[in-house]
């Protein structure tokens, strides 16, 4: 009984702080500028023509160069930041803020360790992740077992968020699309940046929420086998913005104006049908199961409030050899107490990849 009433508290606490946060009147909702015009219908062109390909595909990943300066130093480890610019091609750039076009990243190594006896794990931003501090929290313990952390900034996020934008409240649903696309391009040029130029023996990628969705993308669709790790996230963002909690944080109504603008009218139903279309281009089961499934581990909470089970179930289906772990909690409850359970996570998917062979 205890247990029942600790899962309802839970899902209780998810519900609460999602009223807080969504739907205040304090707070902008997410899209409350439309839908995005010709920029929704070009990221929705590009993304459907990827997916008759991604099965034969793994294109290369692009190299990224990042211009790095030290930012502290001990006896045992070094943090380092990076900025680059984003490997994407000149369309998906145009495409972007001004703000968003240069990428930063933070890498936290071990030191005197040779890197090709170490990991080192790309920390990808759930939403409203908008600085490198917690990733980095997440990731410091894990120096002691020679893990190295590269945290990257999300474009709209920190820094690279646009002048307009309220905190991680994205203007247009285009955006979305568009950070994600971009982060996936970012993550997988970080990859192979670390696979051969910093000659790293095991990499991998993870992130929680928004992170997870695009670190199962990540992961998926990388050349070479890397540990997989989605922490509390659904199989689609369109779980989340109409399923979960943020369909309270949804400007609705200015998404259906704004689709009105190009059809006669529209009803709220047939505006929520329009953004499951939308989403179902981030359906990580279309994806390819990624090189080494059994280096895939998901972490999901009981009793999330913003992520239904069957959401996660859809992902492990998707990809036979991948581990699921349940953590007792909520989104937000888990999110701050079971820190723990990522870390091993982690230690244990890159522990099912083999070490890289070096040339002597």
């Amino acid at each position: 009984m205890v247990t029942v009433n600790l899962g309802i508290l839970h899902y209780v606490l998810d519900h609460v702080y999602g009223a807080f946060v969504h739907r205040t009147k304090l707070s902008t909702p997410f899209f409350s500028r439309g839908w995005g015009g010709n920029k929704l219908d070009m990221l929705e062109s590009m993304i459907r023509q990827l997916f008759p390909e991604l099965y034969g595909q793994n294109w290369p990943p692009n190299l990224v160069e990042p211009i790095w300066r030290t930012v502290w130093e001990t006896k045992t480890a070094c943090l380092r930041e990076g900025v680059f610019r984003t490997p994407c091609d000149e369309q998906l750039i145009d495409a972007l803020p001004p703000e968003s076009r240069s990428a930063r990243v933070a890498f936290l190594t071990p030191k005197f360790v040779s890197p090709n006896r170490m990991a080192c794990v790309v920390h990808l931003a759930g939403t409203g992740d908008h600085t490198f501090e917690r990733r980095l929290r997440l990731g410091g313990p894990l120096l002691k077992e020679n893990i190295a952390t590269m945290v990257l900034e999300s474009p709209f996020y920190g820094q690279r968020r646009p002048i307009l934008q309220r905190g991680a409240k994205l203007l247009c649903v285009s955006d979305l699309l568009l950070l994600g696309r971009v982060t996936i391009e970012e993550a997988r040029s970080l990859l192979y940046w670390l696979e051969t130029e910093g000659g790293f023996g095991k990499t991998g990628v993870c992130g929680l929420s928004m992170g997870g969705v695009h670190a199962a993308m990540v992961g998926s669709l990388h050349p070479t086998p890397v540990a997989t790790l989605p922490f509390l996230s659904p199989h689609s963002a369109a779980v989340a913005f109409c399923e979960g909690i943020l369909k309270h944080g949804t400007a609705w109504e200015a998404l259906r104006e704004d689709g009105s603008v190009h059809k006669a009218s529209m009803t709220l139903e047939e505006v929520r049908e329009r953004m499951r279309s939308v989403l179902s281009l981030t359906d990580v089961t279309r994806f390819p199961v990624p090189k080494n499934p059994n280096a895939v581990i998901l972490v999901s909470a009981t009793d999330d409030g913003y992520i239904p089970r069957h959401s996660v179930l859809e992902l492990q289906k998707a990809w036979p050899g991948s581990e699921v772990r349940w953590v007792t909690g909520g989104h937000v409850s888990s999110f701050l107490l079971h820190n723990d359970e990522f870390r091993k996570a982690i230690v244990d998917g890159l522990n099912r990849l083999p070490w890289k062979e070096t040339s002597l």
